[in-house]
């Protein structure tokens, strides 16, 4: 067995023990393919690299200019790769056992505010079919917290339009129900019966959002509209900002945590938390509302009119008891 042919097992692992979706299917397999051919470039190879060997070829990657989040991603990769050798009895031991996963910073998502959405959304020309279908898109991601591939593999048999909700398949092929608000439903009824007949070519697609080759829309074609929105609206985003605004304006709504988790499909109500962060001025507002040394009021003596000290603080500047 060669060992492109032990980097396809692994893949198929991936998917039937695994369930790994296909993107994070996509990114194991071509960093084993990586992996694979560095070690053959040193006399090397799946089955006999060591655990210093992995450690250099960590460095090497490192060296491309990659995050913590994204060597920690190659990390798990490979831990599972060599786990898969074990139990194909290709190897006996495991060398990713002594290395340590680099340390994630979590920093906190860019969101948006209800005014730039708005103001995003309010910027497609809507006079096309394209950009009908660009609004609908764009509203249904928001409105659901979308991924952007759980948005551009969307199907009819996953819409339900009388309930207005969708069945969404998630990452490791994980299930959910979300609902959309009447924003999103307009802009869905309009682009189903205005728009997308014009964008239709050939054979009947089953995709919801086509391009206009009549083919259901790419997740890259979707960042693509996206970049050029950006352009003409002015807010600065990514597609993926449209689900951070969504879960935190859910939970700025009032919404509890345990719901927005299951609104995203996170499987740790951990990665949920993140969305809980307030900014700056809302601290400040807080603070000052409800810290008692911070609250203000008048000034007892004459030393001008008006002023004020902080609460505990006498007029003459000593602290009260």
């Amino acid at each position: 067995m060669t060992a492109r042919d032990r980097v396809d097992r692994y893949g198929a692992w991936l998917v039937a023990a695994r369930r790994r979706s296909p993107l994070t299917l996509d990114a194991y397999v071509r960093e084993a393919r990586r992996l694979e051919a560095w070690l053959s470039g040193r006399g090397s190879s799946l089955e006999t690299v060591d655990a210093p060997g992995l450690m250099e070829y960590l460095v090497h990657r490192r060296t491309d200019g990659l995050s913590a989040r994204t060597l920690a991603r190659i990390m798990s990769g490979l831990r599972g790769l060599f786990r898969y050798l074990r139990l194909e009895r290709i190897r006996d031991d495991d060398p990713t056992g002594p290395l340590e996963s680099p340390r994630q910073e979590r920093n906190l998502p860019d969101v948006l505010g209800r005014e730039d959405v708005d103001r995003m959304l309010g910027a497609i020309d809507v006079s096309t079919p394209g950009g009908m279908r660009d609004r609908a898109l764009f509203e249904l991601i928001y409105s659901c917290g979308l991924r952007i591939s759980e948005a551009s593999s969307l199907t009819f048999d996953m819409l339900h339009e009388r309930e207005r909700v969708v069945r969404v398949i998630g990452k490791r092929r994980k299930e959910r129900i979300v609902p959309y608000g009447e924003q999103a439903a307009a802009w869905l009824r309009r682009y189903l019966s205005e728009a997308r007949p014009a964008l239709e070519k050939g054979p009947r697609c089953d995709r919801v959002f086509l391009n206009r080759s009549g083919r259901g829309i790419s997740r890259k074609g979707v960042w693509k509209r996206f970049s050029e929105l950006r352009t003409t609206s002015g807010v600065i985003g990514k597609v993926h900002t449209l689900r951070h605004s969504f879960a935190t304006h859910l939970l700025a709504g009032g919404a509890d945590l345990r719901t927005v988790q299951e609104l995203l499909g996170h499987a740790d109500i951990a990665t949920t938390q993140i969305y809980t962060h307030v900014d700056s001025d809302e601290l400040r507002s807080a603070h000052e509302a409800f810290f008692p040394r911070t609250r203000t009021r008048a000034r007892a003596s004459g030393r001008g009119s008006g002023a004020a000290v902080p609460d505990g603080v006498s007029s003459d500047g000593g602290i009260q008891p």
